[in-house]
């Protein structure tokens, strides 16, 4: 994954932005978004992890923040397929090649599990690779709601199921192709 270069310890900035699927939080450094949130049903969210956390009011208060809203507005209003920001996710050297094949998944499209392990030259790290995407710290720009089980069925996200659905009819419905959830 095209990472921007970490810093030790670095400050965190968060923002809540309003989407279709209800509120995200967005968690970035001076230089790349760290993490895509959700808020719990409370209206509260955490960032596990991270200790140096600034809140600012909206996103146009840091630059990384406003890019990365700006392009979920684009890809929620159907005008943005793909996602051009400069990420540094924290994970393992297997995480951030599981994260990296997720990215590779066309906008409208899903893969199996077994697909994307076999995608990252570890076909029986089925079980691995869900365990990996379970932990993407930057959902929808780094899709891993386009994986599916291998039978089609959805399985676990960190939105929500129902989240989950509701992204891949939309990118259904995007890209041209018939939603049947």
């Amino acid at each position: 994954m095209t990472a921007a270069p970490t810093t030790p310890n670095p400050r965190h900035y968060r923002t809540v932005v309003d989407a279709p699927i209800g509120p995200v939080v967005l968690v970035a450094t001076d230089d790349a978004l760290r993490r895509i949130g959700w808020h719990d049903e409370s209206g509260a969210h955490r960032e596990k992890g991270i200790d140096d956390v600034v809140d600012v009011d909206g996103p146009d208060e840091h630059p990384i923040l406003a890019r990365t809203a700006t392009q979920l507005a684009e890809y929620f209003a159907g005008d943005r397929t793909t996602f051009d920001l400069p990420l540094d996710p924290e994970g393992t050297e297997f995480q951030l090649e599981a994260w990296q094949a997720l990215r590779a998944i066309p906008f409208g499209e899903t893969r199996s599990y077994r697909d994307q392990a076999t995608t990252i030259g570890r076909p029986t790290a089925v079980r691995a690779i869900g365990a990996a995407n379970g932990r993407n710290p930057i959902p929808i720009v780094v899709p891993c709601h386009r994986v599916v089980g291998a039978d089609g069925s959805l399985t676990g996200f960190a939105g929500g199921v129902e989240t989950k659905a509701w992204l891949l009819d939309h990118e259904a419905r995007h890209s041209g192709l018939f939603a049947a959830r």
